[in-house]
């Protein structure tokens, strides 16, 4: 079945089939008579455009690519929902990849989205490395990142008030009384993870406390990292009260651990994360956390990526030339208290 079929089903141009079938009646004057003819033969035929031949044409996939650690995490599940949401208000169609925490498939997934000529990128990195993406920048495309952003580089980015958050979370630990904190870590060398440690490690200072490198473990935001990572830090550090989880994959990792060590929170040791979780607060013991605005994170992500999408190519082009200062937006947290958090055994 092709156009031309149309066409002469409705007694039309194969030209004017095309714009009919495309929006394009009004900016053409095809009456509206002729166009519901048109869209007629094409639905009694079974006629379905060619959205390659489409784009080759005008020079537009109407594609946005998303590329996301892990699609299974709510957190980032809810991010690539909102930038759909968002981008498809605008008239375009996301392609979304996992690059399961790797950056060498969140590389090859970039490359393989760039080849499918999406209009732009909206990428949470691994947050290890972020070369591929800032020669993105000097390309032209308009690239994104969210919640793991990179400083310091041309790449625009909305991520969580972290450190502020971290040092929020911590301080609900000292007031309680707890001196030894074990921290399961996220990506170590991640923003996100660097700015929670940071915040910790300040709000620790205060009482004269060190958050020394044998109370840190783990290497992923994930609960198979928070479940080695409870065991390494209690069977090397027995004396621990209180645990700080970077995600809330990673405490739920936890709780199984200490579930396996006979341990329960908060009795023997409390515990606070990162995250929030559909499911947190039904939990045996509810977890405290720091709730990340997902919704909004999603929402200013895509409305900064429809902003460089919307840019003409000299400006673009010009953006690119001077190098301009990239936006940066954080967004604040939300502490939410529930029930894992008690005073140490024997009081302190």
């Amino acid at each position: 079945m092709t156009l031309r079929t149309v066409a002469e089903a409705a007694g039309v141009s194969v030209s004017t089939a095309s714009r009919a079938l495309n929006g394009q009646a009004r900016k053409y004057r095809i009456s509206t008579s002729t166009e519901n003819a048109v869209r007629q033969a094409a639905e009694e035929l079974g006629f379905q455009a060619s959205q390659v031949a489409r784009s080759l044409r005008l020079k537009r996939s109407g594609l946005v690519g998303v590329v996301v650690p892990d699609v299974s995490n709510p957190f980032f599940a809810s991010i690539a929902r909102e930038v759909s949401l968002g981008v498809e208000a605008h008239g375009y169609s996301v392609l979304l990849g996992d690059s399961r925490e790797e950056t060498a498939i969140e590389e090859r997934l970039v490359r393989q989205l760039r080849a499918r000529q999406v209009e732009a990128l909206l990428v949470c990195p691994v947050g290890i490395e972020s070369k591929h993406l800032t020669a993105l920048v000097r390309t032209g495309l308009p690239v994104v990142v969210a919640d793991r952003i990179f400083e310091n580089t041309a790449l625009p980015g909305v991520t969580s008030d972290n450190l502020a958050a971290a040092r929020e979370v911590a301080q609900i630990l000292i007031d309680h009384g707890h001196r030894n904190i074990g921290v399961l870590s996220g990506v170590p060398d991640s923003l996100p993870a660097q700015r929670r440690l940071q915040g910790l490690r300040e709000v620790a200072s205060t009482v004269g406390i060190q958050i020394d490198a044998s109370l840190i473990a783990g290497d992923a935001f994930t609960e198979q990292s928070g479940y080695q990572a409870t065991k390494e830090l209690l069977a090397r550090h027995p004396e621990i009260t209180a645990l700080f989880a970077m995600c809330t994959p990673s405490a739920i990792g936890g709780m199984q651990a200490m579930s396996e060590m006979g341990l329960q929170v908060p009795r023997d040791v409390s515990l606070v994360a990162f995250d929030d979780h559909p499911f947190a607060d039904l939990m045996k013991t509810p977890l405290t956390v720091s709730t990340q605005d997902i919704t909004q994170i999603g929402k200013l992500a895509t409305e900064v990526l429809i902003a460089r999408l919307t840019e003409d190519s000299c400006k673009q082009a010009k953006h690119v030339a001077a190098a301009v200062s990239p936006i940066l937006r954080r967004v604040p947290t939300c502490l939410r208290e529930r029930a894992s958090v008690a005073r140490p055994r024997g009081g302190c």
